[in-house]
């Protein structure tokens, strides 16, 4: 009976690819106005931000809050260590099984989203759509803001490890606990850099847009598993 109930805990529903492909083309598009759409010049930092007015408004409207910052920047130590805790699974399942190919199918898919995310982590690092609207403390130059990499990494690993806790935690009870923190994280995450100010808007709209474009992805990934034993 319990393994039945963890079955039915851990099968997963594809879901259409139009709505991946929706979300990433929003992404893109979103690039390409703020990159051309009301583009102007940012006093604080003498670079040029796009949709300037709606981007300026929201800016003027929270301010700078250097402790949600702060606060956004602990959270992501929960990342370091639900990546840390998938990672050291593969590793044992790689020790004990001695061969790659035998480590469950979801363990290596979801090396293989953390490869991409770190991937477009140092993409936008060097092909820079928009700078951060101030310079941050030690810094003597603005730096990359598009989209906000924090929310990223945050929300495709605490948004993977709620796809997974069913299936490596076998206490519901604790499974619900772990998910809705990671849900929790995922949201004060997002609402902590929205009103930090250290981040345009834009950038967080983008950086929820990939982020749920990867998630999705990755959902029809594993619901994609073909059952086999190790």
């Amino acid at each position: 009976m319990a393994s039945n109930e963890m079955k039915k805990r851990t099968r997963r529903k594809k879901v259409s690819p139009i709505f991946p492909c929706i979300t990433g083309a929003l992404f893109l598009l979103l690039i390409v106005l703020v990159k051309c759409v009301d583009v102007a010049t940012v006093e604080t930092t003498k670079t040029k931000i796009g949709l300037s007015h709606l981007n300026k408004a929201f800016a003027e409207l929270t301010g700078v809050n250097i402790i949600w910052y702060k606060v956004t920047t602990v959270l992501g130590i929960f990342l370091l260590l639900v990546a840390g805790m998938f990672a050291l699974i593969g590793l044992y399942q790689l020790v004990k099984r001695k061969n790659l190919l035998k480590v469950d199918y979801e363990i290596l898919s979801l090396g293989g989203l953390y490869a991409v995310v770190l991937i477009l982590y140092v993409f936008f690092e060097k092909v820079i759509i928009n700078y951060r609207p101030i310079i941050m403390k030690g810094k003597t130059e603005p730096e990359a803001s598009f989209p906000s990499s924090h929310t990223m990494l945050v929300c495709v690993v605490m948004g993977s490890a709620i796809m997974l806790v069913d299936r490596y935690i076998r206490d519901e009870r604790v499974a619900k606990i772990i998910k809705a923190i990671c849900g929790i994280v995922i949201a004060v995450t997002v609402i902590g850099r929205l009103i930090c100010g250290v981040h345009w808007l834009t950038d967080i709209t983008g950086g929820v847009l990939i982020s749920i474009t990867l998630l999705l992805i990755f959902n029809n990934v594993l619901a994609a598993k073909k059952h086999h034993k190790h």
